[in-house]
């Protein structure tokens, strides 16, 4: 079955397709995340945070720091993830192909929802967010045929 959605991604920008039965691809929605640019200093405060509590007693769970800039990677990733869910859940696209450059693949496939995921009909290891429309095309349909 060919995708009818492609999401084409990285941690910054993302853009949602619609393949049109003559084949062309048509924009439905944007995405951007400017945090995932942003230096680390202008993302956390230098503030320490307090130590999780996993008992009630005073003891302390360890949580081991997570890098900010991956956090913001993953909020975009669960942000995506949250809009094809919704959009699978609606019946509104019957097959996924996924465009995203490597690690935010990784990232964005794991944030999937079920009715999303048992959309997905191909993932891609492609960064082709700085493309225009008619070089999406060629590429997404060559790498399509491909799988």
């Amino acid at each position: 079955m060919k995708a009818d959605r492609i999401l084409i991604a990285n941690a910054t920008h993302a853009r949602c397709l619609e393949r049109e039965s003559n084949g062309t691809l048509r924009v439905l929605e944007t995405f951007e995340h400017p945090e995932s640019r942003s230096k680390v200093s202008e993302i956390v405060s230098d503030k320490m945070g307090r130590e999780a509590s996993d008992r009630g007693y005073g003891g302390t769970a360890y949580q081991p720091p997570t890098d900010p800039k991956r956090k913001e990677h993953l909020h975009f990733a669960h942000e995506l993830a949250d809009y094809l869910e919704r959009e699978a859940a609606d019946g509104r696209f019957q097959a996924l192909a996924i465009f995203a450059s490597d690690p935010f693949l990784g990232e964005l496939k794991a944030a999937l929802g079920d009715a999303a995921r048992r959309r997905l009909s191909s993932t891609h290891d492609l960064d082709l967010t700085s493309y225009g429309l008619s070089e999406l095309e060629q590429r997404v349909g060559r790498a399509l045929q491909a799988t």
